[in-house]
C-alpha cells in the first residue's frame, strides 16, 4: 500500500520547544482520504518519555483527527539539541460503524495478511519563544495645559489651539468600559473647569479696565476742583486787601 494513501498527517515532524522542567505538547493532525473508516495507532521508540492521546482511534471518511503528544519534562539539557525518539503511525482500514474500541492489536500485524500504512515521524527540538521585547511608553503629563491671559484680557490665539488640542489628541475609548466612561467624564470636567476659569480670568480683567479707566479720568477732575479753590480764595484775599 502506497504511504499517505489512507490518511494525511500534518505536520511530517513533532516540534517541541524544549525547556528544562517542563511538560511540552504538540499536535498533528489526521485526515481520512479516503472513502473507508480508517484505524489508527501511534507508536514511539520511548514509550516512558511520551504520552500520546488518542494512541489509538478511527477516522471516518473526509473527516480529521487531532492526536496530542506530550512529552514529560526533561531534567536535563540534550545535546546539541538533538533527539533520536522516533514515532510510528499505522493506519488500516476497518469495517464501517467501528469505533476505537474495536481496535485490537491483530489489526495491524503485516504478517497476518493486513495491509497496514505506515508513516515514520522523527522528533525536532527547537528554541523556546522569547520574552517579548519592552515597549518604551511615552510618559503622560499629570497636570492639565493651563493659558495664560495676554494684556488686553483674552487668550491668546496659540495659546487657545494649545487648549483645544490637549483635549482633542486625548485619546478617546472605543468601548463602553467604566475605565472608558470615567475618562469621558474626567476630560469633560477638565474642559468645563478651563471654559470657566477663562470666563472668570476675563471678568476680572474687565473689572480691572474699568476701574483704571476711572482713575486714569479722576484725577484731572480733581485737580481742576482744586484749582478752582485756589482761584476763589485768591480772589477774595485780594478783594479784602
Amino acid at each position: 500500500m502506497i504511504a499517505d494513501e489512507l490518511l494525511s498527517i500534518e505536520p511530517q515532524e513533532l516540534q517541541f520547544p524544549f525547556e528544562l522542567k517542563k511538560q511540552i505538547s504538540c499536535s498533528l493532525q489526521l485526515r481520512n482520504k479516503s472513502d473507508n473508516y480508517v484505524a489508527f495507532k501511534v507508536k514511539t521508540t520511548n514509550p516512558k518519555k511520551y504520552c500520546v492521546r488518542p494512541n489509538t482511534g478511527v477516522v471516518l471518511p473526509g473527516l480529521t483527527c487531532d492526536v496530542i503528544v506530550t512529552m514529560q519534562a526533561q531534567k536535563e539539557m540534550p545535546l546539541d539539541m538533538q533527539c533520536k525518539d522516533k514515532f510510528l503511525l499505522q493506519s488500516v482500514i476497518t469495517s464501517p460503524g467501528a469505533t476505537a474500541k474495536d481496535i485490537t492489536p491483530e489489526m495491524f500485524n503485516k504478517e497476518a495478511g493486513h495491509e497496514v500504512e505506515e508513516c515514520k515521524l522523527r522528533v525536532v527540538y527547537v528554541a523556546p519563544p522569547g520574552p517579548p521585547s519592552p515597549v518604551r511608553e511615552e510618559s503622560e503629563e499629570g497636570s492639565s495645559p493651563r493659558a495664560s491671559v495676554s494684556d488686553n484680557g483674552n487668550f491668546s490665539t496659540s495659546e487657545q489651539s494649545a487648549v483645544s488640542r490637549s483635549y482633542v489628541q486625548r485619546p478617546q475609548p472605543e468601548d463602553n468600559s467604566p475605565e472608558a466612561k470615567a475618562l469621558i467624564s474626567k476630560l469633560t470636567e477638565e474642559k468645563n473647569s478651563a471654559v470657566q476659569q477663562n470666563k472668570q480670568l476675563q471678568k476680572e480683567l474687565e473689572l480691572l479696565r474699568h476701574h483704571s479707566s476711572r482713575s486714569r479720568g479722576g484725577i484731572p477732575f480733581i485737580y481742576t476742583i482744586l484749582v478752582a479753590l485756589v482761584g476763589i480764595i485768591l480772589g477774595y484775599l485780594m478783594k479784602r486787601t
